[in-house]
């Protein structure tokens, strides 16, 4: 492998700008003093999976949330599988630990969510907001779209508990059926290429197409 060569001025820039982490609570002042007083923080990493990484992301968050008040994590994930772990931070699931809350992860790569520093930082939100009255508790909230057919289920498991007669409007609604036309960069199976667009049915279609009690899972599976 061929060492990268630095010119003197490069690594004396780099020198000035560089903020080193020493493992104590004022590693991240001067991010903070950037922040000031946004509403909203964005937190990356260069890749996925590292360690050190997400240690200093989940650090971070502490921060924001015990020093600047925010009240919500958004994250790269799915809303049903990040639903359980909001309700457990919140006291409001029926998971015991941080690690059976997570375990609604099962879509690839498992282990972006699934690991320990994430664990940590779920049980230190948990016991944080056991501090905190409801309305001022901090939420975990997914915001991936690839669960759309996981999220149509958990809204119809909670219409039917609580609302039957809606529970059913939506099956007639959610009915799915092909758009004749074809979008670039769309494929069934999720990779690139050509492929047909889906979108939900009218009301019409509803009234049309609905069958009293067949859910919107058994006309997924039958192709229609």
């Amino acid at each position: 492998m061929r060492s990268t060569q630095f010119s003197a001025p490069q690594l004396d820039a780099l020198r000035f700008a560089a903020h080193p982490l020493r493992g104590t609570k004022n590693d991240h002042d001067a991010l903070f003093e950037l922040i000031g007083d946004a509403h909203f923080v964005l937190l990356g990493e260069a890749s996925h999976g590292t360690h050190e990484f997400y240690r200093e992301r989940a650090n971070i968050t502490r921060r924001l949330i015990a020093e600047k008040a925010f009240d919500a994590v958004a994250i790269e994930g799915d809303w049903p599988d990040s639903h359980r772990v909001n309700r457990f931070v919140r006291a409001a699931g029926d998971d015991m630990f941080a690690t059976d809350a997570l375990a609604g992860f099962k879509r690839f790569p498992t282990w972006m969510w699934r690991n320990t520093d994430v664990v940590d930082f779920i049980d230190w939100l948990r016991a944080f907001n056991e501090t905190r009255p409801v309305e001022a508790k901090t939420g975990f909230y997914g915001l991936d779209l690839y669960s759309l057919h996981g999220s149509m289920e958990a809204v119809l498991g909670y219409l039917d508990k609580t609302d039957p007669d809606a529970a059913r409007r939506a099956r007639a609604l959610c009915l799915l059926r092909p758009v004749r036309r074809r979008q670039p960069g769309l494929r069934p199976d999720g990779r690139s290429g050509l492929g047909t667009v889906v979108r939900a049915g009218s009301d019409r279609d509803a009234g049309r197409y609905a069958a009293p009690r067949r859910d919107c899972t058994a006309r997924r599976q039958h192709g229609r």
